[in-house]
């Protein structure tokens, strides 16, 4: 869906590096190695985005860092789109919305670090979630968003363990309980 409204290859996966994830940065020649791409054409797009003000930028020894601009006012809208074009929409809504016990979810792996793929890393956090329930729900929802879901499921001292071996970039909440603060 999104690459028919944006024909720019190089756009769209920019978008979804640094607006699905926004503590995703990234510099210019690094953003060539994982897109594959020239310099030239990912070059064009950043400064786009930067003249926009979608993206701001950092000097890091001779290194110039982008990220995404979180104060800018269509930010919300484009995570919000991305995330409907990925189908974490339907995920929050078919599955972690009804699992009982679930304090957050999170989103790891390439769509973490803002990298398009057909298989979605998640991780639930909780105690006395329903796994049986969770394979069913998980398996309707990859039909309807036809993309593969693989997941973990950590007990709420488990994934505090786990989550002190990660990098803050690596992990992507996408639901929190809000009745547990």
């Amino acid at each position: 869906m999104l690459d028919t409204l944006i024909t720019s290859k190089t756009r769209v996966k920019l978008l979804l590096k640094f607006f699905l994830n926004s503590n995703s940065r990234s510099y210019l020649r690094n953003l060539e190695t994982e897109f594959g791409e020239s310099t030239n054409s990912i070059r064009l797009e950043l400064n786009k985005f930067e003249k926009a003000g979608l993206l701001q930028t950092e000097l890091d020894g001779n290194k110039k860092y982008f990220r995404a601009n979180t104060n800018h006012p269509l930010f919300n809208d484009i995570h919000n789109i991305l995330l409907k074009q990925i189908g974490f929409d339907k995920i929050i809504e078919r599955v972690l919305e009804k699992l009982g016990h679930l304090d957050k979810a999170y989103v790891t792996g390439d769509f973490a670090k803002g990298i398009n793929n057909e298989i979605i890393d998640l991780i639930f956090v909780g105690d006395d979630i329903d796994v049986e329930y969770l394979i069913r729900l998980i398996d309707k929802t990859e039909k309807l968003i036809k993309r593969k879901i693989r997941y973990v499921v950590f007990g709420r001292d488990e994934f505090m363990t786990f989550a002190k071996s990660q990098k803050e970039s690596d992990l992507l909440i996408l639901w929190k309980n809000e009745t547990n603060k």
